[in-house]
């Protein structure tokens, strides 16, 4: 890889890296850290990683810096419990459906809202999110399907308590 291939691959991924990393941990600064951790380990392993892979790599990096994130934050923490914390995302419209999405989303416990997010924010195949969570395709189909399930009845019990 060269550092023009290495430059485009930072024009083209680091958006929805970032997306995936702040919709998942709700801060900013920590997941602009992770991703430039992530953009870091392909630069040192820049020969090792194919062209076709490096989004799956990038992926991949980030997801596995930002469990690891939140494990600390758990471990060096006890005034903040990080199932209250609310993804801070600005939403060009702020209509109840997509608060209510939001909320739905951000109780999902860390894969399964990895899981939603990559499947259907940013698009992944299973096959895709399966090398980057290190799963197999078909352990990605029945955790999100799961998750899916989980998120159908907690969008079902927001809707009655906000109506």
């Amino acid at each position: 890889m060269t550092v023009q291939d290495f430059n485009n691959c930072v024009d083209n991924y680091s958006d929805g890296v970032y997306r995936f990393i702040v919709k998942n941990i709700g801060h900013e600064a920590d997941a602009q850290d992770i991703v430039q951790t992530a953009f870091e380990k392909l630069w040192v392993n820049r020969e090792k990683v194919e062209p076709t892979k490096v989004k799956s790599y990038l992926f991949t990096i980030a997801y596995h810096n930002m469990i690891d994130h939140i494990r600390k934050q758990k471990n060096n923490t006890t005034t903040h419990n990080f199932d209250d914390v609310k993804t801070q995302v600005s939403l060009h419209d702020n209509n109840e459906l997509k608060q209510i999405l939001l909320s739905a989303i951000n109780d999902l416990n860390p894969t399964q809202k990895s899981l939603i997010l990559l499947k259907d924010y940013e698009g992944y195949s299973y096959q895709e999110i399966g090398e980057i969570m290190d799963l197999s395709e078909s352990q990605v189909r029945v955790y999100l399907h799961r998750a899916r399930l989980i998120l159908k009845g907690k969008l079902i019990h927001l809707k009655k308590m906000s109506a």
